[in-house]
């Protein structure tokens, strides 16, 4: 009889102290927030456009480059600069997400002309989105040829992904 009160002491002492790790284990759950979304700038791609606002004649990838290759040999062909932004992001975003391209021009005086663009958001699905970036007119003008680049994505004031020219 001693015997079993005392297994059985012992069994209610084991489910009490499972009960309360289960219970703190829950409340630790509960107010440690989810992780905190990710994200990424898969690729850039700086584009000339020509006087009628093209960076193509055609839809083929080949065509474009020789495209690029002949507006990037001829300045006064272009009329401005795209830059087209793959980005993706993961997990839950708790505040507001952008992207924001700062480009550099040719220096003159003692610093750099450096021009910022931004815009804001909203995430995609499973796959990256393209966000356009166009540079043309005045500020194409005013900026000159462009000797870097820097894309970074953002939520809020927290940088989550980032790419830049070799130059930045």
């Amino acid at each position: 009889m001693i015997i079993w009160t005392s297994i059985l002491h012992t069994a209610a002492r084991a489910a009490r102290r499972a009960v309360m790790a289960g219970c703190l284990l829950m409340v630790l759950t509960l107010a440690h927030p989810a992780d905190a979304a990710t994200g990424r700038v898969i690729k850039v791609l700086p584009q000339f456009l020509d006087l009628q606002g093209n960076h193509a004649i055609s839809p083929s990838l080949y065509d474009r480059d020789a495209y690029q290759a002949k507006l990037r040999a001829n300045p006064g062909e272009r009329s401005g600069l795209r830059f087209s932004v793959q980005w993706k992001t993961k997990g839950q975003l708790l505040g507001t997400l952008k992207l924001r391209v700062q480009v550099r021009g040719v220096a003159r005086g003692n610093f750099p002309k450096e021009m910022t663009f931004e815009k804001q958001v909203a995430p995609g699905s499973w796959f990256s989105s393209w966000t356009p970036f166009v540079i043309d007119g005045d500020a194409y003008r005013d900026l000159g040829e462009v000797t870097s680049w820097r894309a970074t994505l953002w939520e809020d004031d927290r940088l989550i992904g980032e790419q830049k020219s070799f130059l930045w």
